[in-house]
């Protein structure tokens, strides 16, 4: 989290090339290259809404302008009236390797000397650039600075490029083609509101990163399957291309987990008390056709951090998707559409998501004028240091903000179950899954620890139900249904280790020391009276299986190039367990209105859950 005292946006500029072009008119830029490709282009376009966009290319492929060039008409709009001391430039793809695009930008200006940073990324590159342009503000380096963002796709997608290919053009390199477009946008920084008219104060900004935890989705630069590091490992670029190196490709089946990150990610500043959701006017959202699934837009609207639609602004349909440049664009348009009804006071929210390697960003802005801007918010003359503690420190929600026991119990799981996904998807085994280095031997090695594990669940829970005093009757019958489905689970999955060549006996099967610490938890806390906290350890478990099995899945089949028919556990939770999250939720709200401090016990059993869960797998062998 950076906090901000005193920056300001004063103005904001876009750029797009050319002419809009709408749906039917695309195929003369960039051509469809095969029947896959016009297939996937009415799927693609029928869900992400665009209706227009711009190329900076004409109908032979010609470029028509440039990353530099696009980028330096937004810094030339922006700069009329000001000239930025620092400049940071951030884009996916400059025109060349080396140098930066910042300086690119200003060699092709003649801007005189002045501080630069160019950010390479993806989607939050620009909100990377824009933090480190009002970090300038804020310690005084810099009076005023210009952040801005360029994309140039459009020329990896020509269809010439795809000619005279060793192999089948994949999906993942068709999916891009009919989603991204280009253009620039930037906004003006100062250290003070503008002296006429609005200006937005810049509260925080807020970046997360989550390379760690998950294999690239989202990249250009490697052919398929990643045989060489790069591009320039290749004996020639001419082979490189051939071999799709050049080719932007997303894998689209681990995108869920970037709305898994950013929705927790987001539901942890809420708690934090960084952002209030019912505080918040206008929420500028960059990701882009990616639905809300409806389980996770329920849970959003019991936590009390869902955002109503109708506050929601994005002008993805009409300008397309720019990748690191569309929030500026977005903001741009926003800025110029909205000026007039928009008052002092109210917030805007941003939130970018990045699915390079898995990234999210959040900003915060306050609409400002001058008169409403004290001299404490001001940057001094002197550019002394500004102490901004307060500014770091969360807000309290307001009274109207409080959203209940059911949503502060959870916020309190999400902020849990945010550190346990990170922490299972870098174990040994989860890894060797994404990373395509899973063999068979390793799969029977962590059925053979997890199928004891099943088979125990159906028990803890009976002895919960047992616990239960009459007061909680309704709660028993839940547990009681969800028992009896759970029941014969592990019969399923001992028959998938069998079929994929299991020799041992179920009875001899045992769990791994964490797999033995959490059934010993389970069972000994199902044995208390009224052990209501368990609706914390289900949450974990039934979440492991609605949102980390199915990224497992397709993993596992295409490294192990096996049939379905030894993952049907798997294939079966992926599919039915947000039937029982939604059985879960009704659960808690029947606890908490029992029992109002119920929720503390439920986030601390799911805490407790969590913990000895990621031991269980940990401590499934992987070979060498």
């Amino acid at each position: 989290m950076t906090p901000f005292s005193h920056v300001y946006i004063t103005d904001t500029a876009s750029f797009m090339p050319g002419k809009a072009v709408n749906n039917e008119g695309m195929d003369q830029y960039i051509g469809s290259i095969n029947r896959m490709s016009d297939r996937i282009k009415m799927r693609i376009l029928a869900e992400n809404g665009i209706q227009h966009r711009h190329y900076a290319i004409d109908e032979k492929g010609q470029s028509l302008h440039s990353v530099t060039s696009m980028g330096a008409n937004v810094v030339a709009a922006l700069s009329k009236n000001n000239m930025p001391q620092f400049l940071a430039a951030a884009t996916t793809g400059s025109d060349c390797a080396a140098p930066g695009l910042a300086n690119l930008i200003q060699g092709e200006l003649a801007l005189p000397p002045l501080e630069t940073l160019s950010v390479s990324g993806i989607c939050a590159a620009s909100i990377g650039a824009l933090n480190a342009a009002a970090s300038a503000i804020q310690s005084g380096a810099a009076d005023t600075a210009i952040t801005v963002a360029s994309e140039f796709p459009s020329r990896l997608f020509k269809a010439s490029r795809f000619e005279n290919r060793e192999a089948d053009i994949d999906f993942d390199a068709h999916f891009l083609r009919w989603m991204l477009s280009d253009g620039a946008g930037g906004v003006m920084l100062r250290n003070q509101a503008a002296a006429q008219g609005i200006s937005f104060r810049l509260k925080w900004i807020h970046q997360r990163s989550f390379s760690g935890d998950m294999p690239t989705c989202m990249q250009v630069g490697q052919s398929i399957g990643n045989t060489l590091p790069g591009y320039l490992d290749y004996p020639t670029l001419a082979e490189a291309e051939k071999a799709g190196a050049f080719d932007l490709r997303q894998n689209i089946r681990t995108l869920p987990n970037l709305f898994d990150m950013g929705l927790h990610e987001y539901a942890g500043l809420v708690k934090d008390g960084y952002v209030n959701p019912s505080d918040i006017d206008w929420f500028l959202c960059h990701y882009s056709s990616e639905r809300f699934k409806p389980m996770m837009a329920d849970l959003m609207q019991e936590a009390g951090i869902a955002i109503p639609t109708e506050k929601w602004f994005s002008n993805l349909s009409s300008k397309g998707n720019t990748g690191s440049a569309s929030i500026f664009i977005m903001l741009d348009e926003f800025f110029k559409t909205k000026k007039a009804s928009l008052k002092v006071g109210q917030q805007i929210f941003g939130f970018v998501p990045e699915s390079g390697r898995f990234s999210v960003a959040y900003f915060l802005l306050e609409v400002v004028d001058c008169n409403t801007v004290t001299s404490a918010t001001q940057q001094p003359a002197s550019h002394a240091v500004v102490d901004f503690a307060t500014d770091l420190a969360p807000a309290p929600m307001s009274a109207e903000g409080q959203t209940g026991v059911v949503a502060d119990t959870l916020k309190g799981l999400m902020a849990v179950w945010h550190d346990y996904r990170s922490e299972v998807f870098r174990t040994d085994i989860a890894c060797a899954i994404m990373q395509g280095n899973i063999q068979l031997a390793d799969y029977l090695s962590w059925m053979e620890c997890w199928i004891p594990q099943v088979r125990e669940g159906s028990l803890w829970m009976r002895r919960a139900v047992s616990s239960m005093s009459p007061q909680y009757q309704q709660l028993a019958q839940l547990v009681q249904t969800h028992a009896g489905e759970e029941q014969l689970d592990w019969q399923v999955l001992y028959q998938d280790y069998v079929q994929a060549g299991g020799k041992l006996d179920a009875s001899h099967l045992r769990r791994n020391p964490g797999g033995e610490a959490l059934n010993a938890f389970m069972h000994s806390y199902a044995a208390r009276k009224d052990p209501i906290g368990l609706l914390g350890g289900i949450y974990i478990i039934e979440g492991t299986g609605q949102r980390i099995v199915p990224t497992l899945l397709p993993k596992l089949k295409q490294h192990l190039r096996v049939s379905s028919s030894i993952l049907k556990f798997i294939e079966y939770h992926g599919e039915n367990d947000q039937a029982h999250m939604m059985r879960w939720l009704e659960a808690v709200k029947l606890v908490v209105k029992i029992d109002s401090s119920a929720a503390k016990e439920i986030v601390s059993v799911a805490q407790t859950v969590a913990t000895l869960y990621l031991q269980q797998w940990k401590f499934v062998p992987v070979s060498d």
